[in-house]
């Protein structure tokens, strides 16, 4: 693990610690996780499985540590691990071609629904929820998706022409 690709993970899980902070509760007092599109950028950045646990292990434990939700805070740590391992897969598979717009959409997409599927899933399991899982799973999860695709996809960008822009060489430009 290279010291400068921890570092920018360290900036990312920072800034998306201060977006799951701000935003506030929803329905059944979930909240829309903007945290997953830095842990997103911040894997597809390191591509490295090591990474990819630590990511997992410190966005879960940050998410749980802001959460609204009644109970929430394992549930946090157990779907942002299953969902950094899916986000790894897709990068694996994903990483003979070139990462563009398109590719990062549909990772982040994918990403947020499984993450949003099992955080209501262990919920349910634990604590039960406020509202239908239907009914949640609707109005936070697939907003939340949609939206993450858009702030992924710009995180992404900035962190690239900012890598462009000063010529540190620590990362392959995707």
């Amino acid at each position: 693990m290279d010291l400068r690709k921890n570092i920018l993970t360290a900036l990312l899980l920072a800034i998306g610690f201060i977006m799951h902070q701000v935003v506030p509760g929803a329905l059944g007092s979930m909240k829309f996780d903007f945290m997953l599109s830095f842990m997103f950028v911040a894997l597809i950045i390191n591509k490295d499985f090591k990474s990819t646990l630590l990511t997992a292990l410190l966005g879960g434990i940050i998410t749980a540590m802001t959460t609204t939700f009644p109970g929430g805070q394992i549930a946090n740590i157990i779907d942002k691990i299953v969902t950094s391992l899916v986000v790894y897969g897709l990068i694996m598979i994903y990483s003979k071609a070139k990462f563009n717009v398109i590719t990062i959409g549909i990772i982040s997409f994918i990403g947020t629904m499984v993450s949003g599927t099992v955080f209501l899933a262990v919920a349910l399991f634990m604590v039960g929820l406020p509202a239908p899982f239907n009914l949640l799973f609707a109005t936070i999860v697939i907003p939340t998706s949609i939206t993450n695709i858009f702030i992924t996809v710009v995180v992404h960008n900035v962190v690239i022409k900012v890598v462009k822009i000063t010529r540190i060489k620590f990362i392959d430009i995707v």
